[in-house]
């Protein structure tokens, strides 16, 4: 069978979740690039795959996933590393890891979407940010880090004991976060800010960001 192919943009958060799914499980994979600037994600070639004209796509075999949560679930369970899954094998914490992903989804991602438009993304194209926008995602997500200090508290990881994908979903995001000034909301919980440099130092973290600075 021939690799899979991943649809992307490295400057798109989805597509760093799920190049880090891949690096992380060391799947062989073919990248495709998409230009999102010049519309690529439109062509009717694209949304025959992602009928929401979205990035990412993953494609094996005659399988084809769009939404990159669900593309880092399959790769989970479908490359699980010999003793260094990152899924569990029974019903209890399988559940436990889905509500953290889910909780990333809902709760996390955004407030730390509306940070990162205003203090990652407007600065480059030369805009100012609104900062009423700014105080409000940041009580936001305060409270969110309010209740991962408590969990983190009780477990190493969001899921549990090891990493798996509840917590690997959050690298996108925090890698932006951390170069903002928001990094002291994380830094002043220091169960929240020990996670975090565990987790952003992982080697397949390190690919992406490899990959994301070449383009």
């Amino acid at each position: 069978m021939a690799a899979p192919k991943l649809y992307g943009s490295v400057d798109s958060t989805a597509t760093m979740r799920a190049l880090a799914s891949l690096f992380d499980h060391e799947v062989e994979f073919e990248f495709v690039a998409i230009d999102l600037k010049a519309g690529d994600h439109q062509t009717p070639s694209f949304l025959s795959l992602s009928p929401f004209g979205e990035v990412p796509i993953f494609q094996e075999g005659e399988l084809t996933l769009f939404e990159s949560r669900a593309i880092m679930r399959y790769i989970s369970h479908s490359y699980p590393k010999p003793g260094k899954e990152r899924v569990y094998m029974t019903p209890k914490m399988q559940g436990i890891v889905a509500a953290w992903i889910d909780v990333e989804d809902h709760h996390f991602n955004p407030p730390a979407t509306k940070l990162i438009a205003e203090l990652a993304q407007k600065p480059k194209k030369g805009l100012v940010a609104d900062q009423a926008v700014v105080a409000e995602g940041a009580t936001e997500l305060s409270l969110v880090l309010d209740v991962y200090e408590e969990r983190l508290t009780e477990s190493e990881f969001l899921g549990g004991d090891k990493f798996t994908s509840a917590d690997l979903t959050h690298l996108p995001n925090l890698h932006y976060l951390m170069a903002t000034p928001m990094r002291k909301l994380f830094e002043s919980r220091p169960h929240v800010n020990a996670w975090c440099s565990d987790i952003l130092a992982r080697p397949a973290w390190a690919k992406v960001v490899e990959m994301f600075d070449k383009y």
